[in-house]
């Protein structure tokens, strides 16, 4: 089975869903019906394996990686289309149980019937804390992501990865950057990774940024205290990143923020991203 043949784009979704299991009694069903999605990513799924196949339900292929610590973490893509290969893991064995990686290959098409392959990842980076342990494996999984993407550059024709990264790139990403430049997810160090993973050493491209411009965020989270929401006070840490050339087929990003605090399904907003083949 294929990807986008019988529409001229392929529509991919990344949302931390902060629990699956509450995401859906507050209505993550009603967002995902209509919306067209061909591959969808989550993180932070929290949720057994029989569980978040009951809660998708009927129509989709799903590859889901449950975190050994029981409430957290947890990734998975979901797609219409049956993958050609999945790998459950980033490739160091530390985070072998922590279910923060996940990644599947599908074979695509363009409009005249070209076949290629894409890979694409959920990942779910550590949220971190400065100057503790929760850090220093922030730093070690950023670290071997600049092993990683780089080798699955090469292993495929295009490849995406997508995901809650937990770091503001820019202080465009960040409503009040001035007052986070020493936390977690604004730190110069964790920045620096993401100067690599967009510049020349490593040479992908932040997709949702290249559609969106200068300009402030278009934010992805917003803490649930006080009125973050509500003001737009928000940061921009959920991304697609893809090698260059799939990087140019994007056409759209769209952030579905909710209309209100309290339709909200998560504490962060899905990405939407249509790529016109």
């Amino acid at each position: 089975m294929s990807l986008a043949l019988e529409k001229d784009h392929l529509r991919i979704a990344s949302v931390n869903v902060n629990g699956l299991r509450a995401a859906y009694k507050k209505g993550m069903a009603e967002w995902l019906a209509p919306r067209g999605v061909d591959i969808l990513c989550l993180q932070e799924v929290r949720a057994p394996d029989a569980i978040v196949r009951q809660l998708l339900g009927e129509g989709w292929h799903i590859l889901h990686a449950e975190a050994e610590a029981k409430g957290r973490a947890g990734v998975a893509i979901a797609s219409r289309a049956e993958p050609l290969a999945t790998r459950n893991g980033i490739g160091d064995d530390y985070f072998a149980t922590a279910g923060r990686w996940v990644e599947a290959d599908y074979r695509i098409y363009d409009a005249v019937g070209r076949a290629s392959t894409l890979t694409v990842a959920s990942a779910y980076v550590h949220s971190g804390e400065a100057g503790t342990p929760k850090q220093d494996d922030k730093f070690r999984f950023l670290d071997v992501m600049a092993t990683r993407l780089p080798e699955l550059a090469k292993h495929s024709d295009h490849a995406l990865v997508v995901g809650d990264l937990n770091v503001g790139h820019t202080e465009l990403d960040i409503k009040n950057w001035k007052g986070n430049v020493k936390r977690a997810g604004f730190l110069p160090e964790e920045r620096a990774y993401f100067d690599r993973f967009f510049g020349t050493e490593i040479g992908w491209k932040d997709v949702h940024r290249g559609l969106a411009g200068t300009v402030n965020g278009p934010y992805t989270w917003w803490s649930q205290r006080g009125q973050a929401f509500d003001n737009d006070t928000g940061w921009r840490i959920d991304y697609h990143m893809a090698t260059p050339a799939f990087a140019a087929t994007a056409v759209q990003a769209v952030v579905d923020r909710a209309p209100s605090w309290d339709t909200r399904f998560s504490d962060h907003a899905p990405l939407v991203v249509d790529y016109r083949l």
